[in-house]
């Protein structure tokens, strides 16, 4: 699967780690950056192009980290056609794509012992979207929303 990867400062030693884990499933990872740590980065200049490549390649997933990941899921939720979730346990990893389809994931690197964020991870990479008619009904209402202006 494709995937790609962008985070900030905050999630650079974490996100280098996703990626040879990731790399190491068989996976074809895209990092975004950062390539090196400046703690004056910002995140939307790495997590913005993560998102709109899965945006523009529909068969891909998106993981963007930060320090909490709220911002790198705002970023990643203003480009068309994204999902971000923002993931913290078993079940939103699960549930982000059972329910909502998500096509990215956010994780707060500094929320998470490593071992656990990279189980996240791995649940929102296996986990499949069922396509549901409630769920597929009201992801359809959301893409409504973004195109039109109007519910």
């Amino acid at each position: 699967m494709n995937i790609h990867i962008g985070s900030d400062h905050a999630g650079l030693e974490f996100k280098n780690r996703i990626v040879a884990h990731l790399k190491d499933q068989g996976h074809n990872v895209t990092d975004h950056g950062p390539h090196s740590f400046d703690p004056l980065d910002d995140y939307p200049v790495f997590c913005i192009p993560a998102a709109e490549a899965v945006s523009n390649d529909p068969a891909s997933l998106g993981i963007v980290l930060g320090g909490s990941g709220n911002g790198e899921q705002i970023a990643a939720n203003k480009v068309k056609g994204i999902r971000a979730a923002l993931v913290w346990s078993h079940d939103t990893a699960i549930l982000a794509r059972e329910h909502n389809n998500a096509n990215v994931i956010a994780i707060g690197g500094r929320m998470h012992p490593e071992e656990f964020a990279l189980e996240l991870v791995d649940l929102f990479v296996r986990t499949e979207f069922p396509g549901d008619e409630r769920h597929s009904r009201r992801i359809a209402l959301i893409e409504k929303y973004e195109t039109e202006g109007k519910i």
